[in-house]
């Protein structure tokens, strides 16, 4: 067991759920290996009354009272010296409420997930954009100059249209069960690229993509994820003949049933555990000033395997 002195400085990750969370794993071994003497926590950070409103304002509710929770979390965390946290659900936008100051992409991606202490409280970044980044390159999954898919149009996949606009990718179509919620993404993709990058469709529509071509695909929803582990958005064999790469965001299960579709129509297929760790090791290196090399990214990713 790791001896944690007086001295340590202290970091975690705040969310609801928290008890699955491999973040604990991914930096108390990075500040092992750097010989850091910090240890890292979860927090679970949920209103004692949640879930006892009935009626129609029963979701405002709700989010009201995670919001006051969420903002007593902050203020306590400050006030006990955390160096940083980990921002995990439902908190990824709320928090923006409650830091003093917002790194540019985050504000662009509109969610922060790493916390870093500065004078009078934190400072929103977010990593996953980057971690993502980090983890497709790792893996020489081609962005420059490529027309990606991407399933959904919630926070994840708007993190990945930012990536890719970034990366010089020469397309996105967003496909979502929710054409509006598409289309009002890829507008605003648009609008930062200062060109046609992005389009948006419905689900059943993905015939509109041309055949005989193989796609770099990303999943970035949560079906496939607990209860919808046995679903994929698409399960058409159809679309999947569109798929060359196929990158799922979720990391548990290892292989979800939109890599397995994939896969069947010979496909190549990732999961989100590279993302996972990259994203952490980009929060450590903002919280400690202290470079992680791929040696160590590389150790560490087998054992994080291991705990899948």
């Amino acid at each position: 067991m790791k001896d944690i002195k007086g001295t340590a400085k202290i970091c975690g990750v705040i969310g609801n759920p928290i008890e699955h969370t491999l973040s604990p794993f991914i930096h108390n071994t990075l500040a092992e290996k750097t010989g850091l003497d910090l240890a890292y926590v979860p927090f679970l950070v949920k209103p004692d009354k949640e879930g006892e409103q009935d009626g129609g304002n029963a979701a405002d509710e709700v989010l009201k009272l995670r919001e006051e929770s969420l903002g007593k979390a902050i203020e306590g965390a400050y006030a006990l010296g955390l160096l940083g946290l980990n921002i995990t659900v439902p908190y990824k936008r709320t928090v923006m409420n409650f830091v003093k100051e917002t790194d540019p992409i985050a504000k662009k991606v509109g969610a922060v997930n790493t916390l870093v202490r500065i004078d009078g409280g934190y400072k929103g970044y977010n990593t996953d954009v980057a971690g993502l980044g980090r983890a497709l390159e790792s893996d020489n999954i081609p962005m420059e100059g490529d027309d990606i898919l991407v399933l959904g149009a919630g926070g994840a996949a708007r993190a990945v249209g930012f990536l890719m606009l970034e990366k010089g990718a020469a397309s996105v179509t967003f496909l979502n069960r929710s054409s509006n919620k598409a289309e009002n993404l890829a507008f605003e993709l648009n609008s930062a690229a200062g060109r046609q990058f992005a389009r948006a469709l419905a689900l059943p529509d993905f015939r509109r993509i041309p055949e005989g071509k193989r796609f770099v695909t990303i999943q970035a929803t949560s079906v496939g994820l607990g209860a919808d582990a046995d679903r994929a958005v698409i399960e058409d064999p159809e679309f999947y003949k569109r798929v060359g790469i196929a990158v799922d965001v979720i990391f548990n299960p290892a292989e979800t049933k939109f890599m397995k579709l994939a896969k069947q129509e010979g496909a190549k297929t990732f999961n989100g555990l590279k993302m996972l760790l990259y994203q952490g090791i980009i929060a450590f290196e903002l919280w400690t000033g202290k470079k992680i090399d791929e040696a160590t990214a590389d150790e560490i990713y087998l054992k994080l395997k291991e705990q899948v």
